[in-house]
């Protein structure tokens, strides 16, 4: 992996992943206009997360068995269609059915991830996958403010249209500059899913992992739900503020490369250890005031932590089975996009319930249900 291609890995992974989250922080702007209710406004995000975890079982394992490349183009060309169709849709149901199928598209993100862990020396392998994932958090927390600026300004319906433009120009580099790469593998499809279970059933790190990031995502995904809404309903917040606001927390990215290191040097454990317990810690100051400042902080803390804990994790399922990396990062990020989707779908329920104490009471048992099994399985050992 030379540093341009790591580079490019790292622009491409932010720009697809970013495809989840753009509705997030202007669902009260899309649920109005399509006929959803305030209720079930959530439902928006955490379909696409749910279909971004189908395409993680269905789509990822593919890329032990079929040429990257082709499989990563085809991808992004669905993504682009569907990007297209949520930017022109106006009913609820068919704009959900949409919000499905962008997610479902968006797996192409975990066809590179995969595939630099394979092209990188095994001495590097954290970094490299640490300096990939940086771009993938940076997508996922600059999306909420380019979509909060451009819907401010132009209408939420120009955030999709925007997107699908951005993926065409993407898939068109990725076409002249990523490495091809045939697996070795030669089992059927059904072999392969099937497989799915073997490996969970095999490797008691991967279960752990799985657990742990599943925990951390849906907290992540929880603050990040319910956070414009406080911001907006409460503090009379505007669009653009909300996308200024949403900058804070893009500074949790560097814990990537952070996280890598650490796995590369033996502290897997002890980082996620840390992580984890910081994450739970980083609600209660919610408990405290509700204050602009104290969201800012609890956004900066969390960020970091779930991205420590998500790097450091997949360096370590990738060092279990190197024939297996697509499968076991499908696993790995199935689990945690299945936690990413309950966390938001929380989001206005809670929210509408009993208001920003009941988020930060859910959004605190999150990491802590992952601390109790950290412990227990490091007690075990």
């Amino acid at each position: 992996m030379s540093r341009t291609l790591v580079v490019l890995f790292a622009f491409c992974c932010g720009v697809i992943v970013a495809n989840l989250y753009y509705a997030q922080p202007i669902i009260d702007l899309i649920a109005p206009d399509v006929g959803l209710s305030r209720d079930a406004a959530s439902l928006v995000v955490s379909l696409t997360q749910v279909g971004y975890a189908l395409g993680l079982f269905f789509i990822v394992p593919l890329t032990d068995l079929v040429e990257n490349k082709r499989l990563l183009i085809v991808s992004v060309a669905v993504s682009v269609a569907c990007l297209a169709a949520a930017a022109v849709v106006s009913d609820a149901h068919t704009f959900l059915a949409v919000s499905l199928l962008v997610g479902l598209s968006s797996v192409a993100v975990q066809i590179l991830i995969p595939l630099a862990a394979h092209l990188a020396p095994e001495a590097t392998r954290g970094r490299v996958v640490g300096n990939v994932m940086s771009g993938l958090m940076l997508g996922i927390l600059l999306s909420r403010p380019f979509a909060s600026l451009v819907a401010d300004h132009f209408g939420w319906r120009t955030v999709f249209w925007t997107a699908a433009a951005m993926m065409v120009a993407m898939v068109a580099v990725l076409a002249g500059t990523m490495p091809t790469r045939r697996p070795a593998h030669s089992a059927s499809y059904v072999d392969l899913l099937r497989s799915l279970g073997t490996l969970f059933s095999r490797f008691a790190t991967l279960r752990e992992r799985a657990f742990y990031q599943g925990c951390m995502f849906g907290t992540f995904s929880l603050f990040w739900a319910a956070a414009p809404l406080e911001l907006v309903r409460r503090h009379g917040f505007s669009q653009s503020q909300v996308a200024v606001f949403a900058l804070i927390g893009a500074t949790g990215a560097i814990a990537a490369p952070i996280g890598g290191r650490l796995a590369d040097a033996g502290h897997a454990r002890l980082g996620t250890g840390i992580a984890i317990a910081v994450a739970a810690l980083a609600w209660l100051v919610g408990l405290v005031d509700a204050s602009v400042l104290l969201l800012g902080v609890t956004a900066v803390v969390l960020d970091f932590c779930v991205q420590l804990n998500m790097t450091i994790g997949q360096r370590e399922i990738f060092a279990l089975d190197a024939a297996s990396r697509g499968r076991m990062n499908a696993v790995y990020m199935t689990s945690l996009f299945v936690g990413g989707a309950l966390g938001s779908a929380l989001a206005s329920w809670l929210y509408a319930r009993g208001g920003w104490a009941w988020v930060v009471a859910a959004g605190a048992a999150f990491p802590a249900l992952a601390f109790v099994r950290f412990v227990v399985a490091r007690s075990a050992r």
